[in-house]
């Protein structure tokens, strides 16, 4: 296993098992070996302030087990939970693939990579809601 490969823009941050970590001036890329690793990158953090729908609320606890504010094996239950809730909203063949993927990286416990996933729900959302308005 390859582990997770980050490629960070100059002067990006990173927050590595509690720690915040900002790359230089040149773009760089690492691995992260250690599979057990909270790994969340800043630029894909959402604020407390901004979890106000129901894919930014899975979004956020991912992000909490990422950050290691939450433990992975109490979160797993309710992610899978969520994400079934966002089956049931998202029915297209794209939105079924993505929420596919992200329960394949639960039960992986791969949480970056779930957390990849659902962000790809977002804009989708944003349409839902701004359409229902």
């Amino acid at each position: 296993m390859a582990g997770l490969v980050l490629k960070l823009a100059p002067k990006e941050r990173v927050l590595i098992n509690g720690v915040v970590v900002e790359n230089g001036d040149r773009r760089s890329r690492f691995s992260i070996m250690t599979p057990q690793a909270n790994v969340l990158r800043l630029r894909d953090a959402i604020h407390p302030d901004e979890v106000n729908t129901p894919v930014r609320r899975v979004c956020y606890a991912t992000q909490l087990v990422l950050s290691g504010d939450m433990e992975a094996e109490s979160a797993r239950q309710q992610l899978l939970r969520r994400v079934e809730e966002l089956s049931q909203v998202f029915t297209d063949a794209d939105s079924r693939r993505v929420l596919a993927e992200a329960t394949d990286a639960l039960l992986a416990e791969q949480y970056y990579k779930c957390l990849k996933s659902l962000r790809a729900l977002l804009p989708r959302e944003e349409r839902l809601m701004a359409y229902q308005q």
